[in-house]
């Protein structure tokens, strides 16, 4: 099983869902994404070492670790939970003795999405429809204007993504889709089950 095999790879603990649910409706449940996902994402979409990942709605940091191991990109997760946060800082410690690596290029902050500060460096975002579109237009603009400061190419990867996070950027952004990828052997007839890639256009 991929999920067993991936964690004790990279000395992590990641399964498991959220414990409960967050008071405001705005946050959903934490789901890690499944490592047969990441698979078929990283088989079609490339990040190199000098790409930043960020991760909204991080929970436990699996796809830090992925990124980091396989492609040895920098990757800052940011999650709201403090529990969680505690669980991926102990996923960082893990990782390291386990992997003999430095991760230094692993960054996790305990936030709410939309009060992260966005970084000169961060350019590829990712979004496991974490939270409410309301929440995901905030933490766009605040994208947005952090490339008004810094210019560079920046992309959004959404994993099952909502209709109107789509809707959004189509129809009210600068992001255009370039790339969508299926997967057929985990959607079993669910139209949600892909990744689209976004790119800001100038």
């Amino acid at each position: 099983m991929k999920e067993y095999y991936y964690d004790k790879l990279l000395g992590i603990k990641t399964a498991g869902d959220q414990r409960g649910f967050h008071q405001s409706l705005h946050y959903h449940r934490y789901e890690p994404t499944p490592y047969a996902a990441l698979e078929k994402l990283f088989n079609q979409y490339e990040v190199k070492p000098s790409d930043r990942v960020v991760d909204f709605g991080c929970g436990k940091g699996r796809l830090n670790f992925y990124v980091h191991y396989f492609h040895h990109a920098s990757a800052a997760g940011i999650e709201m939970d403090g529990g969680f946060c505690q669980e991926a800082e102990k996923n960082k410690l893990s990782y390291g003795k386990r992997t003999k690596t430095s991760s230094d290029k692993l960054q996790f902050y305990c936030c709410l999405a939309e009060d992260y500060q966005i970084q000169p460096q961060d350019n590829r975002f990712y979004f496991f429809n974490p939270f409410s579109v309301q929440v995901f237009m905030k933490v766009v603009q605040n994208i947005l204007r952090s490339v008004e400061r810094a210019k560079r190419e920046v992309e959004l990867i959404l994993y099952y993504p909502a209709d109107d996070y789509i809707y959004f950027l189509e129809k009210q952004t600068l992001f255009e889709l370039t790339q969508e990828i299926e997967l057929p052997d985990l959607s079993k007839h669910d139209q949600f089950e892909r990744f689209l890639i976004y790119r800001l256009a100038y």
